[in-house]
């Protein structure tokens, strides 16, 4: 078959999809006696919506395998990086996890999504153009995590866990277990989800030959997720409580040149946090199902201890001394209450209206000495209609909020407390979006702009170096970082829920970076603004089936097509270019991400998924060799009619995977290597305990439950 001819055979495939999920069934296909009724709903693997792309991770054995961090990097266009965050298609991401966000970062980020097992995680959802609805500190888009399984009337019960190891210098194992229980009756129904990590693994990091460091790490991660919900009347109450307890030790070997003298010695890093959540929805409840009244509350607390010892070998042998001992405290209080109703515009319409309150309370101690207090309070209200008229779809929203900043920072030299730089304002952002639905359901375009802000985060504020430190590292935040306002534009043209072409802009003032200098021979790193950055980002996916290559095209005509049941490759491409004033010629890099899914006899899934990143700038950092360059490869079969999932993976089997860059804000440049053990072998299984009541119906999710009656997902943040 001729090349040339893919893509119009491949459009066809996207169409027979559509048609295959919505055919109904003839009459002569009904059974006179009906003794139960199963009804299974299959999920899409991937699912684009206008302002959001969703990715199914509980029937996904590739993405579900292993932790949650090792399931994210997979998705195509989703950059993880310590240095630059989480990034989507050329968009720094928010992270939120069952609608709310995270407030977590940097390396405590990291380990936390590491500490989470993905298969307890049942989607995600990339929401690329977030409306006035949501909080406009989430800036240029959101990375929403949704955990746990569905919850099913009557007593039941998922049991998952997973094994995997690295064999490196020598044998590392990883493994987790997770359980969760359900149950509903007439009064009340609950949901309860308990689970644990253990994961060893290494780190050899180099930076200019005057740093080597050797990392034997060792994390623990222990979850409880609960949930209670109680029909008042008509009315619905939602109680959440989570917390999740981590803990990690690192045991380093280092190498260190320092004004002539080298030196060696073993360090040990000792980092623990705590993690408790605990809110309260009330939802109203009308015969409209359009009409909304929704009440949220929610309280957050975090709380992070860090200390490093060290012990000196070469050149003169020294007892452990403790080197650092910082810790952090952060309170988050919010509010919310969000209302919804039809109104009678054009074809149709819809009018959404709320107000929001989000304070947060942080602090940081070096030493036992307090050195930060941080607080940050937005009061906000917003106002979005949405109207249909024939193929167009319009939504236009406002967002106004206002913010109150302010805290003091300890000055080591003087021993006086310094205020911080107060931000006190009011600003106004507004949305709005166009979308032409070429084929209703099938194939639309639209064109989105939004102005959002993003508050400098925790991490990047805290003066307290809170990672590994010695002569040559120093690691600072900085307390005086401003808040970066976004200016985003997008258009994007899809084709179902598989094919799609996109082009986005950003501006943003006060932009957040990185800052890695070397004096002398200690490199310092903190964060500082930059007055102006601009991203272009072009993406682009497509989907080939495989049916192509040795099927007639009249049989592909009258094919039944289920994406998940069908052998198919999925190809995807994007082009990102950052401009800023300090580099002169800047350099735009590629991201290349190939998925394979074949259907193997006895119902048998194999995946592979590769994924390269060329060289280009990445803020102030510019790789040696590739960002990002990894093949990952998955077998699965279910069994036990579908009860069980058993999954054989290998992550980075080529080992080809690392961090390696130079700086360019400042001369000299320096250069920065990391290596993991990302090369890993492993086993991950599901079970699917049954209820014994055959007719128990499927109820909302529990544990994440934001209520929105027309699509299921969770929209309200």
């Amino acid at each position: 078959m001729r090349i040339k001819s893919i893509i119009p055979i491949a459009g066809l495939f996207l169409s027979q999809i559509y048609f295959a999920q919505e055919t109904p069934k003839k009459e002569s296909d009904k059974e006179k006696q009906i003794e139960a009724v199963t009804i299974t709903k299959t999920k899409k693997a991937v699912e684009q919506k206008a302002d959001r792309t969703i990715y199914d991770f509980s029937e996904q054995p590739h993405l579900n395998s292993g932790n949650t961090l090792e399931g994210l990097q997979k998705i195509p266009g989703l950059v993880v990086s310590e240095m630059a965050g989480m990034i989507y298609q050329g968009k720094a991401l928010d992270v939120y996890m069952d609608g709310r966000p995270l407030n977590i970062y940097s390396t405590q980020l990291t380990a936390y999504l590491e500490g989470l097992p993905a298969n307890s995680i049942e989607r995600i959802e990339i929401i690329t153009q977030p409306g006035a609805e949501f909080p406009a500190t989430s800036g240029g888009a959101i990375i929403n995590i949704i955990t746990s399984r569905n919850a099913k009337s009557y007593l039941s019960a998922t049991y998952a866990g997973g094994y995997r190891f690295s064999n490196y210098d020598h044998f590392r194992s990883k493994f987790n277990n997770s359980l969760t229980l359900n149950s509903k009756n007439k009064w009340f129904g609950w949901q309860l989800n308990v689970g644990q990590s253990y994961n060893e693994s290494e780190t050899r990091s180099t930076i200019d030959e005057i740093s080597r460091l050797y990392n034997d790490n060792v994390n623990r991660n222990q979850y409880l997720r609960s949930a209670f919900t109680f029909d008042i009347g008509q009315d619905r109450l939602l109680l959440n409580y989570n917390l999740n307890l981590g803990s990690s030790d690192r045991y380093v070997d280092r190498y260190s040149l320092f004004n002539g003298t080298e030196s060696t010695g073993k360090d040990i890093i000792d980092q623990s946090n705590t993690r408790n959540e605990v809110t309260a929805t009330y939802q109203k409840k009308f015969d409209d199902k359009n009409k909304k009244l929704e009440f949220k509350g929610s309280y957050t607390n975090f709380s992070n201890d860090f200390g490093q010892t060290g012990r000196t070998i070469l050149p003169t042998p020294s007892i452990n001394d403790k080197v650092l001992n910082n810790g952090s405290n952060q309170n988050v209080y919010n509010f919310r209450i969000d209302y919804a109703q039809p109104i009678k515009v054009l074809d149709e319409g819809k009018l959404s209206l709320g107000a929001f309150y989000d304070q947060l309370e942080f602090s940081a101690d070096n030493f036992g000495i307090e050195n930060l207090d941080y607080k940050s309070k937005t009061t906000a209200f917003y106002s979005e209609a949405s109207a249909t008229k024939g193929k167009m779809d319009f939504v236009l929203g406002l967002r106004g909020e206002y913010y109150n900043i302010n805290g003091t920072s300890l000055d080591f030299e003087t021993g006086g407390y310094d205020n911080l730089r107060p931000f006190e304002k009011f600003k106004v952002f507004p949305n709005a979006s166009i979308q032409y639905n070429i084929i209703p359901k099938i194939a639309f375009f639209n064109v989105n702009y939004n102005k959002k802000i993003t508050l400098p985060n925790v991490a990047n504020l805290n003066p307290n170096n809170t990672r590994y430190g010695n002569d040559n590292i120093d690691f600072s935040g900085n307390p005086n970082l401003q808040p970066t306002i976004f200016d985003n534009f997008e258009v994007k043209l899809s084709a179902l829920n598989y094919a799609f072409i996109g082009y986005n802009f950003t501006n943003a003032k006060n932009q957040v970076v990185q800052i890695v200098e070397r004096k002398g021979d200690v490199i310092l790193q903190t964060s500082d603004n930059l007055d102006r950055m601009k991203t272009h980002n072009l993406n682009i996916g497509f989907p080939i089936p495989l049916a192509i290559f040795n099927t007639p095209f009249k049989d592909i005509m009258k094919m039944d097509m289920n994406p998940d049941q069908v052998s198919f490759i999925f190809l995807y491409g994007s082009y990102q270019l950052q401009q800023i004033d300090q580099i002169i010629n800047p350099k735009g890099y590629w991201t290349y991400n190939v998925t394979g899914q074949f259907i193997l006899p006895y119902k048998t899934k194999f995946t592979a998924n590769y994924t390269y990143l060329t060289k280009g700038n990445e803020f102030f950092f510019y790789p040696n060799k590739s960002f990002y360059n990894t093949l990952n490869l998955s077998l699965s079969r279910k069994f036990n009619h579908e009860r069980m999932t058993l999954t054989l993976f290998a992550n980075d089997v080529f080992n080809t995977n690392e961090t390696n860059l130079r700086t360019t804000n400042a001369l000299p440049n320096v250069n920065i290597r990391n290596k993991n053990d990302t090369r890993t072998y492993g086993l991950s299984f599901t079970y699917k305990i049954p209820t014994k009541n055959r007719l128990a119906k499927e109820t909302p999710n529990l544990l994440n439950q934001e209520k929105k009656e027309d699509s299921g997902s969770v929209q309200q943040l």
